[in-house]
């Protein structure tokens, strides 16, 4: 299958580089682009992409704000593309929105081009581009912001076995796969038959979400990360 792709972003360079390594793939193709998160939306709407690619600050609309409306869209709107956020800097001011509003991770513009197409595969796959590093540093921020368990999803998380929470609680930490079955002693297959069950039950749609609920519910303490 090939993934369709737009980009979203202020700086016609930055859309024309990243448009041209992309179009190096054959199971890639960019069919369309943005200078602003409002044309963003609406480029989104007429040509429906699997991935936005969409920077985090620009005029107009930010794609803070551009996330929201794709991922959260008016009644008759059915389509919802896999938004993957662009930042500047290592941990953007708005990347914790970003993912608590649905976006599906984040990747530096600066990250070689093996990461651009790596990352718009895993994205376009349904996964969470979310490594362990990144996962910290949200906790780190979540400390700051958001402070307050939630009582909804606390309740919500009656309904996982102990085992389920456990691994959910590992991957609030900041743990991989791999690290998650070395603690539990599991095979790492197992490990991600536990993280399917839990998502399927908690209703979220992958691994940045579940590290969000995670410190939402008060299963884990921003100072419990490693």
């Amino acid at each position: 299958m090939t993934t369709r792709v737009i980009i979203v972003d202020d700086q016609a360079m930055v859309r024309a580089g990243f448009a041209a390594l992309l179009a190096t793939q054959s199971d890639i193709d960019v069919v369309g682009e943005a200078p602003d998160g409002k044309q963003g939306v609406e480029v989104s709407r007429s040509t429906h992409p699997d991935v936005v690619l969409m920077d985090v600050r620009m005029p107009e609309m930010d794609g803070l704000e551009a996330a929201r409306q794709l991922l959260s869209p008016p009644p008759g709107v059915v389509h919802r593309p896999k938004v993957l956020m662009l930042t500047t800097f290592d941990v953007d001011d708005y990347v914790y929105e970003a993912l608590r509003a649905g976006a599906s991770g984040f990747l530096l513009k600066d990250a070689p081009p093996a990461d651009l197409i790596s990352a718009v595969r895993i994205v376009a796959r349904g996964e969470a581009l979310l490594a362990p590093s990144v996962t910290r540093r949200l906790i780190a921020d979540f400390a700051r912001q958001r402070p307050a368990p939630r009582r909804d999803p606390a309740l919500r998380l009656q309904g996982l076995t102990p085992r389920e929470t456990e691994v959910l609680e590992l991957i609030a930490r900041g743990l991989s796969n791999a690290e998650i079955a070395s603690s539990l002693v599991l095979a790492e297959q197992t490990v991600k038959s536990h993280i399917g069950r839990v998502l399927a039950k908690l209703g979220l749609r992958d691994r940045a979400q579940a590290v969000i609920f995670a410190y939402e519910s008060g299963l884990v303490a921003p100072g419990d990360a490693p």
